[in-house]
């Protein structure tokens, strides 16, 4: 039977948001900062009179209509329920992805509820993190309203190096590991910690959550952070597939299932399932199919491919199946297989696959011929120094 686990937002809710009357609020949220009602967060503080002078949307917009990658900039200058300001924190250049103080001005303090889905490149998180630079610049207090990370939290379940010097990006904006098991509150307090900010930050904590709890397990109610994220069941595996879009591979954007749908038109889905199933690890059956995709990679073309069930969560490790995926099609077409070289995130000096594994050894090694097994281990001496940095962020058991 699901627990009930409530958010940052409902304990706001259940005390009638009181510590923000009076005050002028700036809002970051999207979609998803509903309660657990699915009422948004917008108009439950306008009904309990908290006067919210500036929204902020982050990466697919306020709204959350914008695909990946694409510009929020047509958003109107207000909001027609409250008649508040609105700035878009995903715009044209790079810019655009860190707040002015500007748009700080006049306020009192700054209300964070987004939601995350675990996976250090998922931008939402970075875009907090970037908030809290500025408000230790500022002298404006930040509150979190926290969420669930929908992956759990658990010591034995982070995956994935840290950021190398000279590879920070908005798809790797702070340094932890790439499946970092952090709540949004835990993951603002790692940046506060991490970066050693004097910020007035103020985490409302969530409320019978366990770092042992899938998304189902909380019962609060699923609502798709962004256009490519429909389902809990798509988060699972994202920490590894967002990696195929540092490729020439489809991660499934343009299906009906993104990332758990991939292919290519060079591979054959028989044989990739067969060769990368020998080194993914448990947790997952790859089913082989065709796509089509009707954008991005491949968009109009016939794909060999392969669906992934997941059909054991706690044992899945996406990073490394995802690594075996890459490692299989070079194996298998190494004439087709290829790494993007297109600017990513606005980086245009580094290959995107650097930036998300937030590294060029990762690359490196699979490009000398490295096993799946060899990379993956490859992390393992960090994954434990982060697990033991990251505890002093941790605010529940």
């Amino acid at each position: 039977m699901a627990a009930t686990v409530r958010t940052g937002l409902d304990v706001f809710v259940k005390q009638g948001f009181s510590r923000l009357k009076g005050r002028r609020v700036g809002l970051l949220a999207h979609q998803p900062s509903v309660d657990r009602n699915l009422r948004h967060a917008l108009p439950l503080m306008h009904a309990a009179g908290v006067k919210i002078v500036a929204l902020f949307g982050p990466e697919h917009g306020f709204g959350g209509a914008a695909q990946d990658m694409e510009f929020v900039l047509d958003e109107p200058a207000t909001e027609p329920l409250t008649g508040a300001r609105i700035y878009s924190l995903y715009a044209d250049s790079e810019d655009s992805l860190r707040p002015t103080p500007e748009m700080f001005e006049g306020l009192d303090v700054l209300v964070v509820d987004l939601q995350d889905v675990g996976a250090r490149y998922y931008t939402y998180a970075a875009t907090m993190g970037y908030c809290l630079e500025l408000a230790a610049q500022t002298g404006l207090e930040v509150i979190v309203l926290d969420r669930p990370n929908p992956l759990g939290g658990r010591d034995q379940d982070i995956e994935g190096p840290p950021i190398d010097p000279g590879f920070y990006s908005f798809v790797g904006a702070f340094d932890m590991a790439i499946r970092h098991g952090l709540t949004l509150g835990e993951y603002a307090r790692w940046v506060v910690q991490h970066k050693a900010l004097n910020v007035k930050l103020d985490v409302v904590k969530l409320q019978g959550w366990r770092r042992d709890m899938d998304f189902e397990a909380t019962g609060l109610p699923w609502v798709l952070p962004s256009p490519n994220m429909p389902t809990v069941e798509t988060a699972w595996i994202y920490p590894g597939q967002c990696l195929l879009e540092g490729t020439n591979l489809s991660e499934g954007r343009g299906t009906c299932r993104p990332f758990e749908l991939c292919g290519a038109p060079y591979l054959n889905g028989e044989a990739w399932a067969k060769e990368a199933s020998l080194h993914m690890g448990p947790g997952f059956i790859l089913r082989p199919t065709v796509i089509k995709p009707t954008v991005r990679d491949h968009a109009g073309v016939e794909c060999g491919a392969i669906q992934i069930h997941v059909t054991d969560r706690w044992a899945a490790r996406s990073l490394r199946l995802s690594t075996a995926l890459m490692v299989a099609a070079r194996k298998l077409s190494p004439e087709g297989f290829g790494w993007r070289t297109e600017p990513y995130e606005f980086v245009t000096d580094r290959l995107a696959i650097d930036l998300l594994y937030g590294s060029a050894r990762p690359r490196e090694m699979i490009e000398a011929g490295a096993t799946t097994d060899d990379v993956i281990a490859s992390f393992a001496e960090a994954e434990q120094a982060f697990m033991h940095a990251r505890r002093p962020a941790l605010l529940y058991v």
